[in-house]
């Protein structure tokens, strides 16, 4: 497969796990808000909506390719960031702890992916490419 193509599918499937995410958090503002409360965080209502909207944007910038290293090393640090706040240790019976096992290596391997964008770029099928 051609490798412009092949970085459009890349930003495909990664802005298919951010928009949706974002769109659900923000459409469930107190139900991630009561997560985010959970975890200890501090203002977990600003928190819900912080998270909801930088999902939701950055994965469209994923998505149509606009600044896409700088939205790719934010989403990985995005990543990394929610994978050891919300999964690193989590879990208090075997079924859930593996749960949230999975999850953390999850977000951990997006993260390499979004690196890996970050130093690709967006390829030639994105307002990245033809502004250039």
């Amino acid at each position: 497969m051609p490798v412009n193509l092949m970085l459009l599918l890349s930003r495909l499937l990664l802005a298919a796990l951010f928009i949706p995410a974002g769109i659900q958090t923000l459409g469930n503002i107190s139900g991630a808000a009561g997560y985010f409360a959970g975890l200890g965080l501090p203002l977990p209502e600003f928190a819900a909506w912080g998270v909801g909207l930088f999902e939701l944007i950055a994965g469209l910038l994923i998505l149509i390719g606009v600044q896409t290293r700088v939205a790719a090393v934010l989403l990985a640090a995005f990543c990394l960031v929610a994978g050891y706040l919300g999964h690193y240790g989590q879990g208090d019976n075997p079924t859930l702890a593996f749960l949230h096992t999975q999850m953390l290596m999850k977000d951990i391997a997006v993260a390499g992916g979004l690196l890996v964008l970050a130093l690709a770029g967006a390829g030639a099928y994105s307002i990245d490419s033809w502004r250039r």
